[in-house]
């Protein structure tokens, strides 16, 4: 398998994921304190949209890749 079909893979993928999530979230620590023995931590959870015509964009784009002609 060559590279760019590994490409090309992955940006199919990456294309219907965001086609059927539209994002993801990830949770981040932003304030901590000790006080002696007891901890206080607050975690918020971001999410980031992924457009829709991002995931279709990925998804034509490798699929042409996938598919078209190789140059030899």
């Amino acid at each position: 398998m060559t590279g760019l079909r590994i490409v090309a893979i992955v940006l199919i993928v990456a294309g219907v994921l965001a086609l059927i999530y539209g994002g993801f979230s990830y949770t981040k620590a932003t304030h901590e304190a000790d006080l002696g023995p007891i901890e206080f931590s607050v975690k918020e959870t971001e999410r980031v949209n992924v457009p829709v015509w991002a995931g279709i964009g990925s998804l034509v784009l490798g699929i042409i890749l996938l598919v078209a002609p190789k140059k030899r």
